[in-house]
């Protein structure tokens, strides 16, 4: 009986090793995709950012072709009343 009981423990004891080598694979695995995540949250925040700070600057470019259009327009229309009178 004590043959069975020191089989069975080694059993054991191997399954056990083996599902604690299970969880530390998987929870390197975790912390791995974890790392990697917060790297990629990273590269699009900055990206993100980037994009927002290309919008200011076309959203100035197109205020001033808005005011350019404008004074040309107050131009052309001086011009054509200088040409009527």
């Amino acid at each position: 009986m004590s043959r069975e009981n020191v089989a069975r423990w080694r059993l054991d004891r191997r399954v056990n090793l083996s599902v604690l080598l299970q969880l530390t694979v998987l929870a390197s695995l975790t912390l791995g995709s974890w790392v990697n995540l917060q790297r990629q949250l990273s590269l699009l925040q900055h990206d993100v950012a980037a994009l927002l700070q290309s919008q200011k600057e076309f959203q100035q470019k197109l205020e001033q072709l808005a005011e350019r259009t404008l004074a040309g327009e107050y131009r052309l229309q001086a011009l054509e009343n200088g040409r009527n009178r």
